[in-house]
């Protein structure tokens, strides 16, 4: 999920936990003020029937006109009275008007009440289950009774306080045994809620839409914010890193001092320093090359006057003898043959070479490589003299090769061989086919390689043999004409116990 989502989905949330957590705490709060309302409201209304009983009381009950439908007092003293006009008035007691009152005020839908007690005279007082409990409470103690019913018409507000005996209530109560401060019985009330119900839920629909339409603009101009001054900012950047090492213009920065701002001006800093340290280093290599390059440069003259140095001194010597005594035939037999070996010396330093610096076509011919390996040592069987040759040759299958590389790549390494056994030793020559290769080994007992000299087998020339046994210039040559070959030289050496020399060939079958 992009950032430009996450912080808007966030904002709406806490925006809507917080309105959520508005909304519940006010609806408690207007359910509690509703309820605590309607108890002030049922109070007012309960003093107010008693102030009207006790003066229906105080004066002896009321008369009204009689009509149909209208019953008196069932006291017999309380006789219908007729006056001069005939009209006659029969007599309600404070019961009967009680009663009255609470049918008008049901027919107006405003509350209900009635006079209830545990001995009712008249069985429609029988108290219900909450009047009930109300009546014992009062027996106890307590002044008032209260409790929220639901029912269809919805919530109801059920509130009772006692009726005690008063010295007006004897002449009617006496009779059923009832003294001054008794509790007669108890002044029920129910007041509906229902109205104030729908009035609640119909503010809080309002409230939840409101709520609602806040939480998505909330979430939108968050999500216009961000998109505006975090999320192109940083695609502007991003793409700024894209494109480096090509700097931010300053036309296109980021306006402004804030964290986006600092980034940007951060990066630009980061970039320009990156292209000073880039140019130093290039001055550094450039500078390193030269070096190396001057140093290539004395080790290549170093090798190559190396190997010319002895056959050129051999030569010298000849001519030497030659002036001194030029009488003898089999001395300047044999200076000739010096000659001829210094010269042909000197034509291999070149060709290695020019081999070197050169690439050759390849010209592969099917070959018999065993007979190829016994044919480049046989060339060498003056060199190897004070050698044991030993040959291990399981190849006997063409091989499809350019035999003249191959050739001189293993003539090669037989003469670094030779070198590295000026007193003698044991030349150890293998080979064998694996599949989809050919492997060649050649192992000497000689000097060995320190191990300061193995990563300079494939460099020209390079020996140190004034200071120590080296690679030998031999070895540079031979490594890459094996890689012209598609193949592979691996040297394994330690000084004083000779090396190692394995030779890994691709094997395309013959006739290809």
């Amino acid at each position: 999920m992009k950032l430009r989502v996450k912080i808007p989905l966030l904002v709406g949330l806490v925006v809507a936990g917080a309105l959520g957590a508005t909304g519940y705490l006010t609806a408690s709060f207007q359910d509690d003020l509703v309820i605590g309302q309607a108890e002030r409201q049922a109070r007012m209304l309960s003093r107010q029937i008693l102030l009207t009983r006790r003066w229906v009381t105080d004066h002896d009950g009321l008369f009204v006109t009689k009509k149909p439908g209208t019953g008196g007092s069932p006291a017999p003293a309380d006789s219908d009275v007729v006056d001069r006009s005939g009209q006659v008035y029969v007599k309600r007691n404070p019961g009967m008007i009680i009663w009255d009152l609470s049918d008008y005020a049901a027919q107006a839908d405003f509350c209900r009440f009635r006079v209830t007690s545990l001995r009712p005279v008249n069985p429609a007082n029988t108290p219900d289950d909450f009047e009930r409990r109300g009546l014992l409470d009062f027996e106890t103690g307590k002044e008032e009774v209260s409790e929220i019913s639901s029912g269809q018409q919805g919530r109801t507000l059920r509130y009772m306080i006692p009726l005690k005996v008063e010295e007006s209530c004897l002449p009617c109560h006496a009779e059923h045994g009832y003294q001054v401060g008794n509790i007669r019985g108890g002044l029920s009330l129910e007041v509906p809620l229902g109205w104030a119900d729908d009035a609640i839920t119909a503010n809080n629909l309002l409230l939840l839409l409101v709520g609602l339409i806040g939480v998505a603009l909330a979430a939108l101009l968050t999500f216009l914010q961000i998109n505006a001054q975090v999320v192109r900012r940083l695609a502007g950047l991003a793409g700024a890193m894209d494109r480096y090492p090509q700097l931010v213009p300053p036309a296109s920065r980021p306006a402004g001092s804030d964290e986006i701002s600092v980034l940007t001006d951060k990066f630009t800093g980061m970039g320009e320093r990156l292209e000073r340290a880039q140019a130093d280093l290039a001055r550094t290599r450039e500078q390193l090359f030269q070096s190396e390059k001057l140093a290539a440069i004395g080790e290549l003259a170093t090798g190559i006057a190396h190997e010319i140095k002895n056959p050129v001194g051999s030569m010298r010597d000849s001519l030497k003898i030659l002036a001194d005594d030029r009488e003898e035939p089999e001395l300047r037999e044999r200076c000739l043959d010096l000659f001829d070996i210094g010269l042909l010396r000197l034509a291999h330093v070149v060709r290695h070479l020019l081999n070197f610096g050169r690439e050759i076509p390849l010209n592969p011919q099917p070959i018999n490589l065993d007979g190829l390996i016994r044919d480049c040592f046989a060339l060498l069987a003056f060199q190897l003299r004070a050698i044991e040759l030993k040959l291990d040759l399981a190849v006997t299958e063409p091989c499809l090769l350019d035999g003249g590389v191959l050739k001189q790549a293993l003539l090669d390494i037989a003469l670094n061989a030779t070198q590295a056994m000026p007193e003698g030793g044991e030349l150890l020559v293998a080979s064998r086919a694996e599949p989809g290769r050919l492997v060649i080994t050649v192992r000497n007992s000689g000097q060995g390689i320190p191990p300061g000299e193995l990563d300079r087998v494939r460099e020209p020339f390079s020996t140190s043999q004034s200071e120590g046994p080296g690679p030998g210039p031999s070895l540079a040559v031979a490594a890459a004409l094996i890689k012209r070959l598609g193949g592979e030289m691996q040297v394994e050496s330690r000084p004083g116990e000779g090396s190692l020399f394995t030779i890994e060939l691709p094997r395309p079958p013959a006739g290809t």
